[in-house]
């Protein structure tokens, strides 16, 4: 068989992480039968009910059957104004400042083709979810990475970025609650972030993936609930979180309606739209009961306080996450992140993500997902915990990868 060679484009993308970490897991799975998957970030409940009943009464309307507007039905986008509306008092034009998109990952990867050129630069937070890298590496532009350091409540500094990076930078990437970290942003950031971007004229991507999910009482914010932030930038939200509904693929951009026009500009010659019945049901979501969401964030905080009072006399350093449904635990000390999965992996069968995957300063760390039932995620906070202390790891370290 002949074997083309790859584009250069194809050649220029990242690892890519979560392909790498599956192919680790299935080896690890293999070995053992009881393997708890710690590592994943997909929602194990089912989408409410109502609107799984949308979905089927739309599935019988005829109109469903053909192509929709290639950039979605103007319900669903007046669904999306509305819900900003309600929920974060954001006044949104759904004709100019809403995109449909087939999940916030497409929408991630298209607006690096959307503002960048080869060469341009880019703001990226180290550590960071793997898929920024995707569209980075398909622009072909560069990467000023800011750090996000435990010490900062994990929030980038942008007193540290020198002017020259400043300057050329033409778009940053930002995502609270974070995944990894499972920080959030407060309303201070988020103002300092305006600014910068005004005066550097950066247009800012804020990944709100995990926007339901606060703890303590705390709800966290659209970063266009700033003044100016609708101009500076725009934000990504999808219903995979929210409603439980990852495998549907519905997400949207909101904001900046230069840049929502580039996003729909490039949907328009890389897709045909959105099925109508999915459509209906997302509007549906959005505009029925969020009752279910708010019961959904109270079943990952008590899985956050559960899993970690169980490890609370392991010796092992806990933060306490205040969004998304990550823990972000560090290492014991003398271990590499890769070492640390390993010996979970191989002496308690809890995969977990090594840190590292997301940036070389997740390095120390490792990502816990809570994703899981109640009762996995007791069984595997109990074999973690029957491990402790974990003072002898490096000199048995060697044995675990064997």
């Amino acid at each position: 068989m002949v074997q083309f060679e790859q584009s250069n484009t194809l050649k220029r993308l990242p690892r890519q992480y979560f392909s790498y970490l599956a192919e680790k897991k299935n080896k690890i799975k293999a070995q053992y039968e009881d393997v708890i998957d710690l590592g994943i970030g997909n929602p194990d409940l089912p989408a409410p009910g109502f609107i799984i009943d949308e979905l089927k009464a739309a599935a019988s309307d005829p109109v469903n059957d053909q192509y929709g507007p290639a950039r979605g039905f103007d319900y669903l986008k007046e669904a999306v104004a509305e819900y900003y509306q309600r929920e974060y008092n954001v006044t949104l034009d759904p004709k100019t400042e809403v995109a449909i998109l087939h999940g916030s990952k497409a929408g991630i990867v298209e607006i690096s083709q959307c503002l960048l050129n080869p060469g341009d630069t880019v703001l990226l937070p180290n550590p960071s979810y793997p898929d920024y890298l995707s569209g980075i590496g398909l622009a072909g532009a560069k990467i000023k990475e800011l750090p996000l350091l435990q010490e900062n409540a994990f929030l980038p500094r942008y007193e540290s970025i020198d002017k020259e990076s400043a300057e050329a930078a033409k778009l940053l990437f930002l995502n609270y609650p974070n995944n990894p970290t499972a920080a959030v942003a407060t309303a201070n950031f988020f103002s300092e972030t305006v600014h910068f971007a005004k005066q550097h004229g950066i247009c800012v991507a804020h990944d709100f993936a995990y926007g339901t999910i606060g703890f303590d009482g705390e709800r966290p914010l659209s970063f266009l609930q700033t003044p100016g932030a609708k101009e500076t930038g725009i934000e990504f939200f999808t219903l995979s979180k929210s409603h439980n509904m990852a495998g549907w693929r519905m997400g949207f951009a909101v904001g900046n309606a230069s840049v929502i026009e580039g996003i729909n500009l490039l949907q328009d010659h890389t897709g045909c739209g959105y099925y109508g019945g999915i459509q209906r049901a997302a509007a549906k979501a959005l505009t029925g009961d969020q009752s279910s969401v708010r019961e959904l964030t109270a079943i990952y905080e008590r899985r956050r306080d559960f899993f970690l009072d169980a490890l609370s006399e392991t010796g092992l350093e806990l933060n306490k996450p205040k969004g998304s449904f990550y823990i972000w635990l560090k290492v014991p000390d003398g271990l590499t992140s890769e070492d640390f999965m390993e010996y979970l992996a191989h002496n308690a069968r809890v995969l977990v993500a090594p840190g590292d995957g997301f940036g070389s300063l997740g390095e120390g760390y490792v990502r816990i997902g809570l994703s899981q039932s109640d009762e996995t995620l007791k069984e595997a906070a109990k074999r973690i915990r029957e491990l402790a202390p974990f003072t002898n790891i490096n000199q048995n370290k060697e044995a675990t990868k064997h």
